[in-house]
């Protein structure tokens, strides 16, 4: 399997991680679910992030659902996500899915970071721990991890570790940072590549800007398949027009805490997943909300039927 550098482009879907109704790992929707997402075209996928449930498996199953995304991606990259609270906890899975064949891993800050040398300071940590022959994605989610960090600093770690090749981009607003990152590489700084997250919430304005593509997780893939397509190939606002069908959708799947029950509920209704079953603790939808997102799904097809 190819590992990722600073020129990956295209859509890397975050995948959830299927459970049977009792919490179990379900092995065969992990099959499903990865067969599902490149029938949608998506050109990667990245797994164990922050909604994937990364934090409720153990670290024999963590292993074990890179193994099986693996195996079953064949040879599309699967980056997988080793944040941890320590970086002995990040060197040892590292490690562990690098052998197993992964294209790259991704980390992002502790919450304890509060200035811009400790932010400095853990990624070189970070890459002194992994080794400088592992592909690094930095995750930049402040609205999760409360560490923000400046297009400066960015600039400064990319600057020194050539190993980080790739910034998961989801500053909320964060469209500047892009822009930023972009003319600071026209000006002679290393390029990095950039794949963006939220939902995918501002994806048509990030594709103006400079991006490479999405990194995230909505339950229609083939959105942000399509509106990456259309933004490389100068048809911006067809692309917006393919946003728009889904938009509410999106915006719907951005509540605080029940972003990733919406997710797996759709993923569920689509085949993609046995059950919209998360690991305790996780919040599930109630009769209202199902019936909200049950609407939006039904008007998001119409529309898309008008389109086409």
């Amino acid at each position: 399997m190819a590992l990722i550098t600073t020129e990956t482009k295209g859509v890397f879907v975050i995948a959830a991680t299927p459970f049977e109704d009792d919490g179990a790992l379900d092995r065969e929707s992990i099959d499903r679910m990865v067969d599902f997402y490149y029938d949608k075209g998506a050109d990667g996928l990245t797994i164990l992030g922050m909604m994937g449930e990364a934090p409720k498996l153990t670290q024999a199953e963590a292993i074990e659902v890179t193994k099986r995304t693996i195996q079953r991606s064949g040879d599309k990259p699967v980056v997988v996500g080793v944040s941890a609270p320590g970086l002995a906890a990040i060197g040892e899975l590292t490690k562990a899915v690098m052998d197993l064949g992964a294209a790259g891993v991704m980390v992002a800050p502790p919450s304890s970071l509060r200035t811009d040398d400790q932010i400095i300071t853990y990624y070189r940590n970070v890459v002194d721990t992994v080794g400088t022959e592992v592909p690094v994605v930095l995750q930049d989610f402040p609205l999760s991890t409360g560490v923000q960090i400046s297009s400066k600093t960015l600039g400064t770690i990319f600057e020194n570790h050539a190993s980080i090749v790739m910034l998961k981009h989801e500053d909320w607003p964060g469209l500047q940072k892009i822009a930023d990152l972009r003319d600071a590489e026209a000006k002679g700084r290393r390029r990095t590549s950039i794949l963006c997250g939220n939902a995918g919430v501002f994806l048509p304005e990030e594709m103006q800007r400079g991006a490479d593509g999405a990194m995230t997780g909505f339950a229609y893939p083939e959105m942000m398949v399509d509106v990456v397509r259309l933004s490389n190939e100068g048809q911006p606002d067809v692309a917006r027009d393919v946003f728009d069908a889904y938009l509410p959708l999106v915006r719907y799947e951005q509540q605080p805490g029940l972003g990733l029950a919406v997710r797996k509920y759709v993923l569920a209704k689509r085949g993609a997943i046995k059950s919209a079953a998360q690991r305790r603790p996780g919040a599930a939808l109630n009769a209202a909300a199902i019936a909200d997102v049950e609407t939006l799904i039904e008007r998001q097809t119409r529309k898309l039927e008008l389109l086409n």
